[in-house]
């Protein structure tokens, strides 16, 4: 399924804080932390608890968000289909990153292992 300059413009004005809340159902719902939900978003950006909580409180859109991320370089690692996205076939850096995000967190709600999903194996 290819990105249509719609969904990538939605995607990078869609705001951090208000996807976050849902991030912490799921991963809460499936028997996992926001701890855990931190260091997987602390892995992918290289942002700590202090600066995702003043993110959100900033209202900041993924496009900004990801603009003040340092990008794991491990990151293109993540593979795979996520809300019918094949990650490696999408072309705009924003909406790659944000479903990077995603596909992180998705992991993380299925019990799939920290290693596994910080790409260290």
């Amino acid at each position: 399924m290819k990105t249509t300059p719609e969904h990538n413009e939605r995607m990078a004005n869609m705001t951090f804080g208000s996807v976050y809340p849902h991030y912490v159902t799921k991963v809460e719902r499936k028997g996992r932390t926001v701890e855990e939900l931190h260091q997987v978003i602390e892995w992918l950006t290289g942002f700590d608890p202090k600066k995702i909580e003043q993110l959100i409180e900033a209202n900041v859109p993924f496009k900004t968000f990801f603009e003040q991320a340092e990008l794991n370089p491990n990151a293109e690692q993540i593979t795979g289909v996520i809300c019918g996205y094949r990650i490696e076939e999408i072309e705009n850096p924003i909406t790659k990153q944000v479903r990077y995000l995603d596909k992180l967190v998705d992991e993380l709600a299925k019990g799939k292992k920290m290693d596994k999903i910080l790409r260290h194996a």
